[in-house]
């Protein structure tokens, strides 16, 4: 008997035009879809429960060491899975080497409102993080450290742009991230007690922070938070640098505040 692989057609000219849009953010919020490449992303993705559309290999993906193990969880997931060649994938591939294996996704969509306040108790708000791969590291991190949500605001890079899908590793998958303005955060925020950490220069160091409910918002790279996010904040904290370094990359130092934080 031939396995799903074996009796796939191969890829339709509509499915490469849709992995083409994917690659805009509007098209991938009227689609609600998203991209996923590589093993080691598609193995959290498939292992988070996220919903695959459908999947394209190539025959680089039975070369890997970690190749069979994602072709058995295709199978066993009933994916459908369609044969193509190398150089069709590095053409339609994000990554300039594709390592034989993209997903294509449905996104979590999933509202502020929606959260509930009873089961979501520590979050991250991502302010105007402009690259994927700092934000995409910030998702792994709140995912790996046990957060409950992530809030990406206005000015934010999108969360399901292929290269922050790929710095997450698949995470995008783990947990809760929603796209939201401040002044409806600020006012959920109110509405469910929780305080607000900022991370900003001179503020306390975070093991001076007693709480166990808490969100912690990350700026922009360059110009920080927002001045009305710093109005609003119940708490700057900071990560107590040595004098020879003046700053740390912003997922940096999102991980080891959020780990700070977290390690009550």
């Amino acid at each position: 008997m031939s396995s799903p692989l074996s009796t796939s057609t191969g890829l339709s000219r509509t499915r490469e035009l849709l992995i083409g849009r994917l690659r805009r953010r509007k098209s991938r919020e009227r689609e609600g879809l998203f991209l996923a490449e590589g093993v080691r992303c598609s193995l959290e993705v498939l292992a988070a429960g996220g919903k695959v559309r459908f999947a394209l290999c190539s025959p680089r993906l039975g070369t890997r060491h970690d190749g069979a193990e994602l072709t058995a969880r295709l199978e066993q997931a009933k994916i459908q899975t369609l044969p193509v060649e190398d150089r069709q994938l590095g053409l339609i591939a994000d990554t300039d080497a594709p390592q034989g294996v993209l997903l294509v996704c449905e996104q979590s969509q999933i509202e502020l409102g929606a959260l509930d306040p009873t089961a979501t108790s520590r979050l991250l708000i991502a302010d105007a993080v402009q690259d994927p791969g700092n934000l995409g590291a910030l998702i792994r991190s709140a995912a790996a450290l046990g957060l409950d949500a992530v809030i990406a605001l206005d000015g934010c890079v999108d969360p399901w742009n292929p290269k922050a899908v790929r710095a997450s590793a698949g995470a995008v998958c783990r947990l809760p991230v929603v796209m939201g303005r401040w002044q409806e955060t600020a006012a959920w925020l109110r509405r469910t007690d929780t305080p607000l950490l900022v991370a900003a220069a001179g503020g306390k160091a975070p093991k001076a922070v007693n709480k166990s409910r808490w969100a912690l918002v990350i700026g922009n790279e360059g110009s920080g938070p927002r001045d009305a996010i710093l109005q609003d904040a119940d708490t700057i904290v900071t990560v107590p640098l040595s004098p020879r370094v003046e700053s740390l990359n912003a997922s940096v130092a999102g991980a080891i505040l959020m780990y700070a934080l977290s390690s009550r």
